[in-house]
């Protein structure tokens, strides 16, 4: 398989490790949004979340809780994101959890498309007549 994160989690590609266990590979994020980011990476490979188990994603959050507590003990993090991508958006095609350090003088931002959002109450019909 020619997965970069394949090739990262068999050691043919050097890494930094955080933590790994039988299901999951963490590593530090080489072109970091902020110090410290993390990617929390199955050990099988998954394309996206509609290929990877139930089980391995409330695994994936599992150890996520314990990469916070390291990274909170050790890099005085103010808090945390996550970030999880599917397909547009998604540059590695092997599902992957971004944890992304947050500190109070970052400045990291959320960049929302008003000009061209929706009102939510549409959006809520719309969801609502698929469901019913």
């Amino acid at each position: 398989m020619d997965c970069v994160f394949c090739k990262i989690i068999s050691g043919d590609i050097p890494s930094f490790t955080v933590y790994e266990d039988e299901l999951v590979y963490v590593f530090l994020d080489i072109n970091p949004s902020t110090n410290g980011e993390c990617l929390v990476v199955p050990k099988a490979h998954y394309a996206n979340i509609l290929d990877i188990p139930t089980e391995v994603i409330a695994h994936i959050h599992e150890v996520s809780k314990k990469v916070y507590d390291i990274l909170k003990n050790t890099l005085s993090i103010d808090g945390l994101t996550l970030i999880q991508n599917n397909f547009y958006g998604q540059e590695i095609k092997h599902y992957h959890l971004h944890l992304t350090p947050r500190y109070k003088n970052d400045s990291l931002e959320q960049c929302f498309n008003k000009d061209i959002l929706i009102d939510v109450e549409d959006i809520y019909q719309k969801i609502k007549s698929a469901i019913e």
